[in-house]
């Protein structure tokens, strides 16, 4: 092998080991970008789907695999009638609390199903309709959570009154977050203007 033979080596070898360590950097980069926009995005459920599954990427690939399937959903506002025909079935809810607090949590978790229906989430089992609003309302979505183990609690008759005030306090807030409403001669569907009730 000539010394210029050697020289074309060397400098092939090293161009090409400038080239893994830039794809390496750029693939670095692109996976700190994601990572980011899903912590942002999912808040407080990013750290416990990470914590959850002992891997960030496991954790990530779960949460982006969540935003996937819910963009396949039509979600849609409410319209003002259906929004104000839910606003009252929960004040008449709240109003029976005193006198039955066990009822009254069956109410509300079967409240909010049928006001995620209405806007479009299928109803899978409880770990998928929480997966699915953590998506786009990642700040109640712990809320729901804590209220839906109240409930069980409950039915297990291990939930005392003070526990079932707080779950029905948890079941409004998702409640709330999910009461969007269409208005009459906008356009529906995502591109809508929705104001929170």
């Amino acid at each position: 092998m000539t010394a210029d033979n050697a020289q074309m080596w060397v400098i092939a070898a090293v161009i090409l080991l400038a080239l893994l360590a830039a794809a390496w950097l750029i693939t670095r980069e692109v996976r700190r970008r994601q990572s980011l926009k899903l912590q942002q995005r999912f808040g407080p459920e990013y750290s416990r789907v990470v914590s959850m599954r002992g891997d960030r990427t496991k954790a990530e690939a779960e949460l982006l695999a969540r935003q996937k399937r819910v963009e396949r959903f039509r979600l849609m506002p409410l319209t003002a009638a259906d929004a104000a025909r839910f606003s009252e079935a929960w004040d008449a809810l709240q109003t029976r609390f005193v006198d039955n607090p066990h009822g009254v949590i069956v109410e509300a978790d079967h409240l909010v199903r049928d006001l995620m229906v209405k806007r479009g989430y299928p109803m899978a089992d409880f770990d998928h309709r929480a997966a699915d609003i953590s998506v786009d309302h990642p700040s109640v979505v712990e809320a729901y959570r804590s209220a839906r183990a109240i409930a069980v609690r409950d039915q297990r008759g291990q939930a005392s009154t003070e526990e079932l005030r707080k779950a029905v306090v948890y079941y409004r807030t998702l409640f709330n977050e999910l009461l969007e409403v269409r208005h009459p001669g906008r356009t529906s569907g995502t591109n809508a203007e929705t104001v929170n009730t």
